[in-house]
């Protein structure tokens, strides 16, 4: 037993590989050293280390960092980084494609319906012709044949053409039904109302919970510059273009939703008011930098937002109420392009 402790006690000063070597640890990389401030900046406030807690420090700790090392997280975000809800918005995309075919087969079966009828029509026509003149009886015969063959084809298509009516009746239903569990609006590649409605509420319960700060904005194109514009297509090509806008400076963790009639959200979770009116004027010089071209002519966007808070014991229609006010107020601004509405 003493030559074993002997022995074991030349391989520990040895180090692990026997060779005498003291291996030293490895030191961090960028992002565990980084993923740790994180997990301590979550316990500091006292929030639960969950995996949606962590991808919202994530991400609002981030903007503190230098360029290079957002820059070298970033770059390895983007190698692992799979988004559910961007299947969901391909899934939603592909079932809306194949309502469209079935649209297509339907209306492809009524115009060959329509088609053999005409041609009915026509072989009786050549019928009473024939049976006015003295032909051939074995010519009549074989017109006869054919008249009763496309009668009967007719009557198939008629018939098929009904079952398909009803196929795309029921289809129809199906796809009314799905639309109500969507999240994403087509139109412009964001969220929906019934989302951010939904988000707005369970953040409201996070909120009261743990006590954190969260902001939201809602963004329109400003009343004057859509006054200017005639066109209603240029109008929702300019309101396009804002969107993708909100996408590019939007952080991971916010949330970008399509409100309704060209009016946009954005949910900033663990966001106080000041960081709100920051993301505000990024958003602000991000679009007035940003050109339109109508024609000819150049056309510089401009929008106009309201910033709220997001309070405990407070309704998600009330937030969005109190931001449509930020949005009025906006337009009595001179120096930016938006206005706080905060509630009592």
């Amino acid at each position: 037993m003493a030559e074993f402790l002997r022995a074991k006690s030349r391989r520990e000063a040895k180090g692990a590989d026997g060779l005498g070597v003291v291996k030293k640890e490895e030191p961090k990389s960028e992002i565990e050293s980084y993923s740790t401030e994180v997990l301590n900046a979550l316990i500091k406030d006292g929030l639960p280390p969950t995996p949606s807690n962590f991808s919202l420090y994530f991400d609002r700790l981030l903007e503190d960092k230098s360029q290079n090392a957002k820059d070298a997280i970033l770059a390895i975000l983007e190698l692992e980084e799979c988004n559910e809800d961007e299947r969901m918005l391909l899934l939603e995309q592909n079932l809306k494609k194949g309502f469209s075919s079935i649209k297509n087969i339907l209306a492809l079966t009524t115009s060959f319906y329509k088609n053999t009828s005409v041609m009915s029509k026509i072989l009786k026509k050549r019928q009473e012709e024939l049976g006015d003149s003295k032909s051939d009886e074995q010519t009549s015969k074989i017109i006869n044949s054919l008249a009763s063959d496309v009668d009967k084809l007719n009557s198939i298509v008629s018939s098929q053409n009904t079952s398909m009516k009803e196929l795309y009746d029921n289809t129809v239903k199906i796809i009314k039904s799905a639309e109500g569990e969507t999240i994403f609006d087509n139109q412009y590649g964001v969220y929906n109302k019934r989302f951010i409605l939904n988000r707005i509420e369970h953040e409201i319960d996070s909120v009261k919970r743990y006590k954190h700060k969260s902001s939201l904005i809602m963004i329109e194109l400003s009343k004057d510059l859509r006054s200017s514009v005639p066109s209603d297509k240029a109008i929702g090509l300019m309101t396009r273009t804002i969107s993708r806008l909100l996408l590019k400076t939007s952080r991971r963790s916010d949330v970008v939703a399509h409100y309704g009639n060209g009016v946009f959200i954005m949910l900033l979770k663990y966001t106080d008011i000041e960081s709100a009116k920051k993301a505000a004027e990024r958003l602000s010089d991000l679009i007035s930098n940003s050109t339109f071209f109508l024609g000819e002519k150049e056309i510089q966007l401009s929008v106009a937002m309201g910033i709220t808070d997001i309070t405990e014991d407070t309704l998600a229609e009330e937030i969005i109420v109190s931001s449509m006010d930020g949005v009025e107020r906006s337009y009595e601004e001179t120096d930016v392009h938006y206005s706080v509405a905060l509630r009592g």
